[in-house]
């Protein structure tokens, strides 16, 4: 049943976190409407001072996002590149990328700069001489190093934060018009049960980056469109 008190809803979603792997097994159980859903009261409480037509334009919608619920392993960092795969229609493109220098098929977006690297780490896996894993993040590495990083090397994945994401994009050294997914690490949790949707410091700019035009227009296209998927 579902959880109708505060307290109810807190022990409800205390079940749900494994502290061990560093997981919100929560987020492997929601399908499309419901991460929608998920994000949009996120966004109400975060932002009360918004009217009705704001928090409307900053809507994700249900269309928008892939459902993962079929997935059967653990959403840890190490099995990324596995999770990829299943929810790619061509696995072996995840391996390529454009001629077109700073132009990835795959942008994966998180909170913060060390797990950022933590995830380019695990996904070098899926690099080549001709399919470069771009860090987009602020951590030991300055904007103008990203950009030029960007302007020089092909680009099959990029993985960062929305700040630095959106810093590249408005440079014109990130090129969006090959994108065909845009994954959000959202099972991560930290040591204080909190993963990018339950903190508002995350979370703003997370849909803030998601909203931009380049994305919108092109969300739930069938010919060259972009997909939201939630790790």
């Amino acid at each position: 049943k579902k959880p109708k008190t505060k307290k109810q809803r807190q022990q409800y979603e205390d079940e749900n976190l494994d502290m061990e792997l560093g997981i919100n097994k929560g987020f492997a159980m929601m399908d499309s409407q419901l991460l929608a859903d998920y994000v949009e009261a996120k966004t109400r409480n975060y932002e009360k001072d918004l009217s009705s037509v704001e928090l409307e334009d900053k809507r994700i919608a249900a269309s928008w996002i892939t459902d993962t619920t079929s997935y059967d392993k653990s959403r840890t960092m190490e099995n990324l590149p596995n999770f990829l795969e299943k929810f790619v229609q061509n696995p072996t493109k995840l391996w390529g990328a454009s001629k077109k220098n700073g132009t990835p098929h795959t942008i994966v977006i998180t909170g913060a700069g060390q797990r950022a690297a933590d995830l380019a780490r695990v996904l070098k896996k899926m690099q080549s001489k001709d399919a470069q894993v771009a860090k987009l993040f602020a951590k030991h590495i300055k904007v103008s190093e990203a950009i030029s990083y960007l302007k020089t090397n092909r680009t099959g994945m990029a993985v960062g934060t929305p700040k630095r994401i959106e810093d590249v994009m408005d440079d014109g050294a990130l090129q969006v018009d090959r994108l065909e997914r845009i994954v959000i690490d959202a099972s991560h949790i930290d040591q204080k049960k909190r993963g990018n949707l339950e903190m508002k410091e995350t979370h703003g700019p997370l849909v803030q980056l998601l909203n931009r035009k380049e994305f919108k227009e092109r969300y739930g296209a069938k010919k060259e469109g972009i997909e939201i998927i939630f790790f």
